[in-house]
């Protein structure tokens, strides 16, 4: 998680491409970062969401987006991030 978020505070407002742990793949310009979120500003305008484990501590994270195409993502959920 620390070197997502380090890649994360170094490549603010840069386009990347995000893969998850579940194998979806996101694209986006990286508008935050914090110690537990990425978040990233996508071209889409529909509501998205992912969540993933079962809320008891043993899943992968939460991440929520909405409004016009901002996407919210666990650190930890992330597999891979890749500027494009």
């Amino acid at each position: 998680m620390e070197e997502m978020y380090r890649f994360g505070r170094n490549n603010m407002n840069c386009r990347v491409r995000v893969r998850t742990r579940d194998g979806r793949c996101h694209e986006g310009v990286i508008v935050n970062v914090d110690r537990n979120n990425i978040y990233l500003r996508t071209s889409d305008k529909v509501r998205t969401s992912a969540y993933y484990g079962n809320g008891y501590g043993n899943g992968y994270g939460y991440g929520y987006g909405f409004g016009a195409g901002l996407l919210t993502l666990s650190l930890f959920t992330l597999l891979a991030i890749a500027l494009i």
